[in-house]
C-alpha cells in the first residue's frame, strides 16, 4: 500500500513543507527565483502521473532535489545552515549549494527510465543520452544564474549567483551535477526499473 501510494505521500508531504518554507524566508526576490524551477518541475510530475508513472525510486530521487532546493531558497543557498558539515570538511565556504547541484543529477535516473520504458533507445544511448541532459541543464542553469545576477544585481543577485567569492563556482557546480548523474545512472544501471512490474 505504502509503495503504491509513495508518490502520493512526497507530493503531499513537499506541499506542508513548501508552505512553511515560503513563510518570511530570508529575501523573497531570491524565493520567487529559485522556487519558480521547483514548481514547474513538481507540477509536471503531477500533470503527468496519470500519462506516466516512474518508479518510486525515481521520484525519491527526484524530491530530494526539490526539497533540498526549497530550503536553499528559504534561507538563501549561501546563508543555510549548514556551518556543522562545513566545519567537518574542513571547508572555507558552504557548501549547501554543492550537494544541491549533486542532487541534480539524480533527474539523469528518471531521463533513463523515460526514455527506455518509452522504448524511444536502446540501453547505451539511454544512459548517454540522460548523462548529457543533465551536463547541459547544468550549463544553462548557470547561465541562467549569471543573467539573474547581471540583471537584478544588489544583494539579491549576490545571493541568487551563490558564489561566495569562488571564481571557479559555475565550473565546479557543474561538475557537481554530472558526478550526480553519472551516480544515479550507476544506480540505474544495477536497479533496472524499466524491467520491474511498477505498483499501479
Amino acid at each position: 500500500m505504502i509503495s503504491k501510494y509513495f508518490p502520493h505521500i512526497l507530493a503531499g508531504t513537499y506541499l506542508v513543507f513548501s508552505i512553511v518554507l515560503g513563510i518570511s524566508p530570508v529575501s523573497r526576490e531570491v524565493w520567487i527565483a529559485e522556487i519558480i524551477p521547483v514548481i514547474a518541475i513538481f507540477l509536471i510530475l503531477v500533470f503527468t502521473f496519470h500519462k506516466f508513472r516512474f518508479s518510486n525510486l525515481a521520484y525519491g530521487l527526484v524530491f530530494i532535489w526539490i526539497f533540498w532546493h526549497t530550503v536553499g531558497g528559504h534561507y538563501t543557498f549561501a546563508n543555510v545552515p549548514f556551518g556543522w558539515v562545513t566545519e567537518q570538511l574542513g571547508a572555507e565556504r558552504n557548501h549547501f549549494d554543492r550537494i544541491g547541484h549533486f542532487t541534480i543529477g539524480f533527474y539523469a535516473f528518471a531521463m533513463a527510465e523515460w526514455l527506455l520504458r518509452k522504448g524511444y533507445c536502446g540501453f547505451k544511448l539511454a544512459m548517454t543520452f540522460s548523462l548529457f541532459f543533465i551536463m547541459s541543464v547544468a550549463a544553462a542553469y548557470e547561465i541562467i544564474e549569471w543573467w539573474y545576477a547581471a540583471l537584478e544585481g544588489g544583494d539579491a543577485g549576490v545571493e541568487f549567483l551563490g558564489s561566495q567569492g569562488d571564481i571557479w563556482d559555475a565550473q565546479k557546480d557543474m561538475l557537481s551535477d554530472t558526478l550526480g548523474a553519472i551516480t544515479s545512472l550507476l544506480l540505474f544501471y544495477f536497479y533496472r526499473p524499466d524491467k520491474k512490474q511498477l505498483a499501479s
